[in-house]
C-alpha cells in the first residue's frame, strides 16, 4: 500500500501541446463512428432489422472496443503518449474558432477501454435479457447511442467537443431510462433525469462562455496554459460552474435525486450508465480540467465538501432501502463521492479516483448484471424483504455478485481495497482539522457501504426463503447472461491491483497528472489508516450478517429519526419539492392564467371590439337614399353647429 500513495500532481509543464495524430492513431474518429453509425442503421431500417439488429449493436461495440485497445497499445510507442487529430472546423464565427477535433491520450484512453469494454459486456447480456421485449432493435440503437455519445465526450479535444458529447448521453438517458414509456413511473423518472441534468449543463454551458470570454479559446491546451493569467474570482467562478456539471452528470449533491429514480429503465441501462458511461462523465470533467482545480485551494475544499458529503448521504440512505436496484443505484452515488473525494484532494488522489472509478466499473457492472439475473430468476421482483436463500439456485449469480460485494466493501484483496483504500487515506493527509473531517467522512462510508451491501447481499442470496407464492423454483440465468457476469467477477477480484499498480504511471504524461516522489504527512500513520479502515469494513459488514441473517420483516417496521429520513432519501426530494416544484408550478400556473386573460385577453377583447364595432356600422348600410340622405343632412349640421360655436367662441 506504501507504494500506492506515491502519486502525486506533476508539475505542469510550462505549456501544454499534443502532437498531430499520423499512421494509425489518424483514425481514432471510428470510435465514435462505428457505433453512431449502428445507431442510425438501426433506426432508419426500423422493423426490418429486427430479426439481427442486437448482434449489430453487439459488434459494433466489440468492434469500438477492438479498436480503442489497438490505440491505446499504440500510444506506448510515443514520447508524450497523446495525438489530437483535427477533421474540420466545427465553428468559425468572428473570433471564435472550434474544431471538431478529437484527444487521444492516457486519460482518454482509459475511459475508451472502459467504455467499450465494460459496455460490450453489457451489449451480450442485454441480447438475453431484452430477448422477449418487442423493442430490442430500437434499444439497442439507444444502447449504441450512447456509447458514440459517451466516446465523443471523453475523446473531444475542447469542451465544445466535450459539451456535444455531454448532451448526447443526456438525450440517450433520456430515452433509455423512460424506454418502457408507457410506464408512468419510467416516463417520469426520463423526466426527472433530463431535467435535473439540464441545471448541471446550464453551468457547463456558461463555464465554456466564461472561457472564450477570458481566454479567447475552448482548447484543452490553449485553456490550461491560460489559466495562470486568470484572475482567482474568476478561477472560483469558472470551477464552480465546472463541478455544477461534473454534479448533474454524476449524481453529486445537491442533484442526485434522479439517479435512483433511473432504475425504472432496464437493468442492462442500470448497470451502463452506473459502470461505464454517464455517472462517471463528471469524474473525467473535474480530472480533464485538473489544472483549473488545482488552481484554486477553495474550490478544490469545494469539490472534496461535495464528495465527502454525497459519499456519506448516499450510505445513510442506502441502508434504509428495499429495492435490490435502488440500494445499487444509492451506492453508486456513495461511490462517485469518493471519486470526487478523491479529484477534490488533487495531487496523489487524482489518480486514485480514476483508479477507484476504473475498479468500480468492473464491479458495480457486475452487481447491476447480477440483480437483472436475480430478476430474471424471480419474476422481475425487486424486493430484497421477498427473496432469501437464492445462492442454491442461481450459483454463478451468487458467486459474481459475491466478488462484486466484497469488491465495492473494500475487502482485501478484492479491486476495491486496492481503489478506495489510498483514498480514504489520501483524506487523512490534509492540513488541520479538515484531515480528520473529510477522513472521517470516508471512514464512515466504508463502516455505512460495508453495512448495507452486507445487508443486501444477505438477504438476497441467503436466509430462509421468502418468495411469495408465485414463484415456484428460481433459476439461473442462460449463458449469454452468466458469462459476462463471470468475466465481471473476475474483474472484480483482480482489476482493483492492476489498476493501481499501473494507472498512476500511465496518467503520467497527462496535464497536471502524474507521479511524484511520497510524502507522509497524514494525522494517523498510514498502518494505523489501513487498520481503522478494515476494521471499520469488518464490524459493518459482520453486523449486517448478524442482522439479517435470519431475514427480515416483510412489510416496513416503524423506526427512528434516521431511518425514517433515510427511506425518504434524507427529505432531499421534499426540499426539492418545496423550494423548486412547488415554486415552479406556481409560476407555470400564474404565467399560463397571465397568459389567457392578459396577453390573450388584450388580442381577443381588440378583436372583439373591432368586430362588436364593424356590425353595428354595417347596420347603417341599408342602401335606402333617404337613409344616406339623412345622415349627409345631419354631419352638415353638426359642421355648421361647430362653425357658429367657434365663432361665438364657445370652443376656443
Amino acid at each position: 500500500m506504501d507504494e500506492i500513495l506515491t502519486y502525486a500532481q506533476a508539475a505542469p509543464a510550462e505549456t501544454v501541446s499534443y502532437a498531430t495524430a499520423d499512421g494509425l492513431l489518424s483514425s481514432i474518429w471510428l470510435l465514435v463512428a462505428i457505433p453512431l453509425l449502428s445507431a442510425a442503421v438501426l433506426l432508419l431500417l426500423g422493423r426490418r432489422a429486427d430479426r439481427w439488429g442486437h448482434w449489430l449493436g453487439v459488434a459494433s461495440v466489440g468492434a469500438a472496443f477492438v479498436l480503442g485497445l489497438t490505440y491505446f497499445l499504440g500510444l506506448r510507442g510515443l514520447e508524450n503518449k497523446s495525438v489530437q487529430l483535427s477533421l474540420w472546423d466545427f465553428i468559425a464565427v468572428g473570433g471564435l474558432h472550434v474544431d471538431f477535433g478529437l484527444l487521444f491520450d492516457p486519460l482518454a484512453g482509459v475511459f475508451v477501454l472502459l467504455i467499450t469494454g465494460v459496455g460490450f459486456l453489457i451489449h451480450l447480456y442485454a441480447v438475453e435479457y431484452m430477448a422477449h421485449d418487442e423493442g430490442r432493435r430500437r434499444f439497442f440503437a439507444y444502447f449504441n447511442l450512447f456509447v458514440a455519445a459517451m466516446l465523443l465526450l471523453v475523446l473531444g479535444n475542447n469542451y465544445v467537443m466535450l459539451y456535444f458529447g455531454w448532451e448526447g448521453v443526456g438525450l440517450a438517458s433520456y430515452l433509455l431510462i423512460s424506454f418502457w414509456y408507457t410506464k408512468p413511473a419510467a416516463a417520469t423518472a426520463g423526466k426527472k433525469a433530463f431535467l435535473m441534468n439540464r441545471v448541471g449543463d446550464a453551468g457547463l454551458a456558461i463555464a465554456i462562455f466564461i472561457m472564450f470570454a477570458t481566454l479567447g479559446t475552448t482548447q484543452y491546451d490553449e485553456v490550461f496554459n491560460g489559466v495562470g493569467a486568470l484572475a482567482g474570482g474568476t478561477v472560483l467562478v469558472l470551477g464552480l460552474l465546472l463541478l455544477l456539471g461534473a454534479a448533474g452528470k454524476s449524481g453529486q449533491f445537491p442533484l442526485q435525486a434522479w439517479l435512483p429514480d433511473a432504475m425504472e429503465g432496464p437493468t442492462p441501462v442500470s448497470a451502463l450508465i452506473h459502470a461505464a458511461t454517464m455517472v462517471t462523465a463528471g469524474v473525467y470533467l473535474i480530472a480533464r480540467s485538473n489544472i483549473i482545480f488545482s488552481a484554486n485551494t477553495t474550490l478544490q475544499l469545494v469539490v472534496v465538501s461535495v464528495g465527502a458529503l454525497t459519499l456519506v448521504m448516499g450510505a445513510i440512505i442506502g441502508c434504509a432501502k428495499d429495492d435490490i436496484k435502488r440500494v445499487l443505484a444509492w451506492s453508486t452515488v456513495s461511490q462517485i463521492g469518493y471519486m470526487f473525494l478523491g479529484v477534490g484532494l488533487g495531487g496523489a488522489a487524482y489518480a486514485l479516483a480514476i483508479v477507484h472509478l476504473l475498479a468500480h466499473g468492473f464491479f458495480k457492472a457486475n452487481m447491476f448484471l447480477g440483480a437483472g439475473s436475480v430478476m430474471h430468476g424471480m419474476k422481475d421482483q425487486v424486493d430484497i424483504r421477498r427473496f432469501g436463500g437464492l445462492s442454491k439456485y442461481m450459483k454463478i449469480t451468487w458467486l459474481t455478485f459475491g466478488a462484486g460485494w466484497l469488491a465495492i466493501i473494500g475487502m482485501f484483496p478484492f479491486s476495491g481495497y486496492f481503489s478506495k483504500e489510498p483514498i480514504i487515506a489520501a483524506a487523512f493527509e490534509r492540513e488541520g482539522w479538515t484531515a480528520w473531517l473529510f477522513g472521517g467522512a470516508a471512514m464512515l462510508g466504508a463502516a455505512l457501504t460495508a453495512f448495507y451491501m452486507t445487508r443486501l447481499f444477505v438477504l438476497t442470496f441467503h436466509g430462509p426463503k421468502r418468495w411469495t407464492t408465485d414463484i415456484e423454483h428460481p433459476h439461473e440465468s442462460p449463458p449469454l447472461m452468466t458469462i459476462p457476469l463471470i468475466l465481471l467477477g473476475i474483474g472484480s477480484i483482480a482489476a482493483g491491483w492492476l489498476l493501481a499498480t499501473s494507472v498512476p504511471d500511465w496518467l503520467t504524461p497527462t496535464a497536471g497528472l502524474g507521479v511524484t516522489e511520497a510524502h507522509h504527512d497524514a494525522v494517523l500513520p498510514h498502518w494505523a489508516i489501513v487498520v481503522l479502515s478494515l476494521g471499520v469494513t469488518v464490524l459493518g459488514a459482520g453486523l449486517a450478517w448478524f442482522l439479517f441473517r435470519g431475514g427480515t420483516a416483510i412489510e416496513p417496521q416503524p423506526a427512528g429519526v434516521l431511518v425514517t429520513a433515510a427511506r425518504k432519501n434524507l427529505y432531499t426530494d421534499t426540499v426539492n419539492e418545496a423550494v423548486f416544484e412547488k415554486p415552479g408550478i406556481f409560476l407555470t400556473r400564474a404565467l399560463v392564467y397571465l397568459d389567457n386573460r392578459g396577453i390573450d385577453g388584450l388580442v381577443n377583447g381588440l378583436a372583439a371590439g373591432v368586430g362588436g364595432g364593424s356590425s353595428r356600422l354595417r347596420r347603417m348600410q341599408t342602401g335606402f337614399v333617404r337613409s344616406y340622405a339623412t345622415s349627409i343632412l345631419t354631419g352638415a349640421l353638426l359642421v355648421v353647429a361647430a362653425f357658429l360655436a367657434v365663432q361665438a367662441g364657445w370652443l376656443a
